[in-house]
């Protein structure tokens, strides 16, 4: 994410903070309407059969990361995720300052996109979900669920730079059903599904947990990576 395709050119530097912080804004936006809006189509679609609603919005959030990433990977890194822009400000490949500015535009993006679905399903655009997911379960279904992700991310930049778009969408579209919590794995996409009380929501006091939980499991991935791919020194 600093880069998720950090083989392709033009490096991010050549692009300006405000123009990276509309591509994480615009990214996260796309990326919320695309898991908001296919919930909703599945679920209208599915005839009250959840399984076939679920693959819906599974299959259109996976195949969208591929498209956003590689759009915006270029121009801000696609972090689209506090997660991992946390690991990449831990990792000293973006600054502190930044980083909460993309944090801000993933938030706020992800928030637009929501009610940019809504806008298109005729749903009301305020809504607050009452759908709860909570437990411990949950919640380490959360941490493993974001430890993978961030493993999957700096394990394909290390190694297949040009895959990774592909590489993580294919991880969430896995994600999404090995997990009891279909893989959120985002602060920011936590928080946004929390105003969307449709297929896809989370109620507002499950979030918390949630948050916490993907925290946790990108420090740790993080924390671990950072050894697992360290070379060897030759004396």
């Amino acid at each position: 994410m600093t880069a998720l395709t950090a083989s392709l050119e033009p490096p991010l530097h050549a692009f300006s903070t405000p123009r990276r912080l509309v591509s994480e804004a615009l990214g996260t936006a796309l990326l919320l309407a695309i898991v908001i809006g296919s919930g909703i189509m599945g679920e209208r679609l599915a005839g009250g059969n959840v399984a076939i609603a679920l693959l819906g919005n599974t299959l259109s959030t996976g195949a969208g990361l591929v498209v956003l990433i590689t759009v915006f990977g270029p121009l801000s890194g696609a972090h689209f995720n506090p997660a991992v822009t946390l690991v990449f400000a831990l990792r000293r490949e973006i600054g502190w300052g930044l980083a909460a500015a993309y944090v801000l535009a993933q938030t706020f993006g992800g928030i637009a996109g929501v009610w940019a679905a809504h806008t298109m399903f005729a749903e009301p655009i305020w809504q607050v979900s009452t759908k709860l997911r909570n437990g411990p379960a949950q919640a380490f279904a959360e941490f493993v669920a974001t430890f993978g992700l961030i493993a999957a991310i700096l394990g394909s930049i290390r190694f297949r730079p040009d895959a990774t778009p592909m590489i993580v969408g294919l991880y969430i579209t896995a994600a999404y059903w090995f997990t009891a919590s279909t893989s959120f794995a985002n602060p920011a996409v936590t928080i946004a599904r929390s105003l969307s009380n449709t297929f896809a929501g989370i109620a507002p006091n499950s979030a918390p947990m949630f948050i916490l939980a993907q925290l946790a499991g990108a420090v740790a991935a993080g924390i671990l990576f950072a050894w697992l791919l360290r070379e060897r020194t030759t004396p």
